[in-house]
C-alpha cells in the first residue's frame, strides 16, 4: 500500500481547484506487481506550522493519521470518513482507503481509492493500490470504453472548464471584431478556429465524465443480486466486495444495476456506492 497521505485536505471552495493542487502521497512503499497492499513502514506525520487551532476537517485528518500510525485502524477509518464528509479530497479519500484495507474491507477500500481516483487523476498512488487489490481479491478492472478513458486523462470538472473557456473564447473571436469594427487579422481567425477545435475535442470527455459518474462498487461481501427490488425477491447471483456495476435505475431502498460480470439486477443502496459521488 502506498503511504499515507499528509496533507490536510484544501477547503471546498472550488472542486476544480482543489482537484489541480492536491499533493500526491509521500513517496513511500509501493506495491509490487505481484503483491497485494500491506501495511507501510511508520512516517512521522507533519506538525501544523500555524500555532492557531486548526479547523475540525483537519483535526480529524491528523487524528486520522496518528490513528493510522499506531495501527489503529478503526479509529483511522472513523476519523478519515469524517474528514472526507466536511471536504472531500483525494488525499483524505486514499488514507481511508488504507485504512479499510487494513480493516480487511475490500469493498470500502475500493471505493475510496476509486473516489480518490476520480478527484485527482494524476496521484499514481490509489492506482497503484486498486491495482494490487483486485489483483488479490481476483476482481477485474473496470471496463472503460474509449470515451470514458480519454475523460480519466484530467480531472473530471477540468474538463467543463476548458470546453466553456475554448467555446467562448471561439465565440468571442469571430463576434466581437465585427461588433467592434476590428481591422481583419488572421491570427484572430486561426485562434477561433483552435478554440472550436478544442471545445469539440472535449465533447467525447464530457460524456465519458457523464457514463463513469454512473460507475459504482459493491461494498459487501456476496452481496445478493435480486430478480426484483424487494427483500424476497429470487437472488440472480452473489457478487463479491469490490466488483463494479453500473447504475441504471433507482427504485426505493433498491438501485437497479448492470454488472462487470455481464448480470443485471436489484441491488440494495446499502450495498452500493458510486465512485462520483453525485
Amino acid at each position: 500500500m502506498t503511504a499515507l497521505h499528509h496533507r490536510p485536505p484544501a477547503a471546498p471552495f472550488r472542486r476544480l481547484a482543489l482537484a489541480l493542487l492536491l499533493a500526491a502521497g509521500l513517496p513511500g512503499w509501493m506495491p509490487a506487481a505481484d503483491s497485494a497492499p500491506s501495511n507501510p513502514p511508520p512516517a512521522s506525520a507533519a506538525q501544523p506550522s500555524s500555532p492557531t487551532p486548526p479547523p475540525p476537517v483537519a483535526t480529524a485528518f491528523q487524528a486520522g493519521i496518528d490513528a493510522y500510525l499506531v495501527s489503529d485502524f478503526e479509529a483511522a477509518a472513523d476519523q478519515f470518513k469524517k474528514a472526507v464528509a466536511e471536504s472531500p479530497s483525494a488525499g483524505a479519500w486514499h488514507n481511508l482507503g488504507n485504512a479499510e484495507w487494513q480493516r480487511g474491507k475490500t469493498g470500502p477500500a475500493i471505493l475510496a481509492w476509486e473516489r480518490a481516483a476520480w478527484l485527482d487523476p494524476f496521484n499514481p498512488n490509489p492506482r497503484a493500490n486498486l491495482r494490487a487489490a483486485r489483483k488479490s481479491a481476483q476482481i477485474d478492472a473496470p471496463d472503460l470504453s474509449w470515451h470514458e478513458l480519454c475523460s480519466t486523462w484530467l480531472p473530471v470538472d477540468a474538463w467543463a472548464w476548458v470546453a466553456a473557456f475554448s467555446f467562448w473564447l471561439a465565440v468571442a473571436l469571430m463576434l466581437l471584431p465585427n461588433l467592434l469594427h476590428w481591422r481583419r487579422a488572421d491570427w484572430r481567425q486561426g485562434l477561433a478556429a483552435a478554440g472550436l477545435a478544442v471545445f469539440l475535442l472535449t465533447l467525447p470527455a464530457l460524456a465519458g465524465v457523464q457514463s463513469r459518474s454512473r460507475i459504482g462498487i459493491v461494498v459487501n461481501p456476496d452481496t445478493p443480486l435480486r430478480l426484483t427490488p424487494t427483500q424476497e425477491a429470487q437472488t440472480l447471483a452473489k457478487i463479491p466486495a469490490g466488483a463494479m456495476a453500473r447504475l441504471e435505475r433507482r427504485r426505493g431502498d433498491y438501485v437497479y444495476v448492470r454488472t462487470q460480470f455481464d448480470s443485471a439486477g436489484w441491488l440494495k443502496q446499502s450495498d452500493f456506492g458510486l465512485i462520483s459521488q453525485r
